[in-house]
């Protein structure tokens, strides 16, 4: 690991340490991964569900799947006819719903709400539903969860963050995302340049290489890229890089040497993103901070690259990672060794509106977090959050469950998934 990349590290775990988490401590070499295993799994065994907001129990009646036109709602409903509703992932639930429906659905009936967290671990197990891990098992998880953290959010009479976490952060900074690959470097910044004038964003992320060691087209542009992007928005702009795994050891660390020269503020998914190892090879040869985990699957890995310090920001993404406790475990995991944590979010459905309720309670979020937008087929009020980015920044809804209402004759439009 090399000094500047050790001092980074250790700047955020002073304050981590000032946050007061107890039993927590740095890892700076390989050879202390194992002490620092013990205060991760310390982490692990937090709750993070506050259980004692709901004194009695809250019994699950019903746990429906509904569609139309490829949009997916999940609806839960208790024996005393409260209700909980979550916007699935629709991109991947089209392709996921027979799992939601064969084995998930029926585990959740008869339970009780308010041992969610333990229900996340039980369903694990049930009809050896870990065999599915990853999306397929995550992302209608996640849309279960999602709704159920709805449910207690307005019986609790608090949004969703407060339910995990304490909410710090009441605003969000926002960063715009984009690919241009199969562009020339002139025509990406274009559409970068674009993208930043639409939200006024203060930060952005571009895309480098062809994606998962496939060829860059056209050749040579993420080299011809780099300096471009940052003389275009100058010194004091964010500016983050993602490789989608686009690289082998010695590419990724000769990008990432680039990307240092130009002062990028965080290098995504150098190589592929199940290679654990290789990922701590490039971090150590590097100074810029490495991001990563937005396909990570497993809070075991995850705890092996952060223990590993092979990631310095950690990505799990809400819905492809099974909720957000599950994220919030990595969260803090990552927090107890003074890294930050700025979540994935995948597109379609109102992803972006969950991942917003999860930042506000993280203790370690990051300055700016992905912005892509609403699902405006959905028709939705807020009361207590316009939902608008203004100067860089959007306000995270303080209203009970997920702070917005769906239009119920929207959702009574669908139909019962049934396979």
């Amino acid at each position: 690991m090399s000094n500047t990349r050790r001092n980074f590290l250790s700047n955020i775990l002073a304050t981590s340490i000032g946050a007061g988490l107890v039993g927590c401590f740095p890892a700076t070499t390989q050879n202390d991964a194992e002490n620092s295993y013990h205060a991760l799994d310390s982490i692990l065994n937090q709750p993070v569900l506050k259980k004692e907001l709901f004194p009695s129990p809250i019994t699950i009646k019903s746990l429906d799947l509904l569609e139309k036109d490829g949009n997916f709602i999940c609806v839960v409903t208790t024996v005393d006819g409260l209700k909980g509703v979550c916007v699935s992932n629709n991109m991947q639930m089209q392709s996921l719903y027979p799992i939601f429906t064969n084995r998930l659905q029926p585990f959740f009936i008869g339970k009780d709400a308010r041992e969610l967290e333990q229900l996340l671990d039980e369903v694990y197990v049930y009809q050896s539903n870990y065999k599915l891990q990853n999306l397929a098992l995550w992302v209608p998880l996640a849309t279960i969860e999602f709704a159920i953290l709805d449910l207690l959010g307005r019986i609790a009479g608090a949004p969703m963050g407060a339910l995990i976490g304490a909410v710090n952060n009441v605003e969000i900074g926002v960063y715009r995302a984009n690919n241009f690959r199969g562009k020339s470097a002139s025509e990406s910044l274009e559409g970068i340049v674009q993208n930043v004038e639409e939200t006024g964003a203060q930060a952005i992320k571009f895309k480098l290489g062809g994606r998962m060691s496939s060829p860059e087209i056209p050749s040579g542009r993420t080299e011809a890229l780099i300096p471009m992007v940052r003389e275009a928005f100058g010194p004091d702009m964010t500016i983050y890089a993602d490789s989608n795994g686009s690289y082998n050891v010695k590419q990724a660390i000769r990008i990432g040497k680039i990307l240092q020269e130009y002062q990028i503020d965080f290098y995504e998914e150098p190589v592929p993103f199940d290679w654990y190892e290789e990922t701590r090879q490039v971090a150590e040869a590097l100074d810029i901070p490495i991001a990563g985990g937005e396909q990570e699957p497993s809070l075991h890995q995850f705890r092996w690259l952060i223990g590993n310090h092979a990631l310095d920001i950690v990505q799990p993404d809400i819905f492809y990672f099974g909720g957000m406790i599950r994220s919030m475990k990595v969260a803090r995991m990552a927090h107890a060794l003074g890294k930050s944590c700025i979540p994935h979010i995948s597109g379609s459905g109102l992803g972006y509106l969950y991942m917003m309720h999860f930042v506000s309670a993280l203790p370690n979020a990051g300055a700016y977090h992905e912005f892509k937008g609403f699902n405006q087929t959905i028709p939705f009020n807020c009361d207590t959050s316009d939902l608008v980015v203004k100067q860089g920044k959007i306000k995270v809804p303080t209203g009970p469950g997920s702070g917005i209402e769906i239009d119920p004759d929207f959702i009574s439009g669908h139909q019962p998934v049934k396979v």
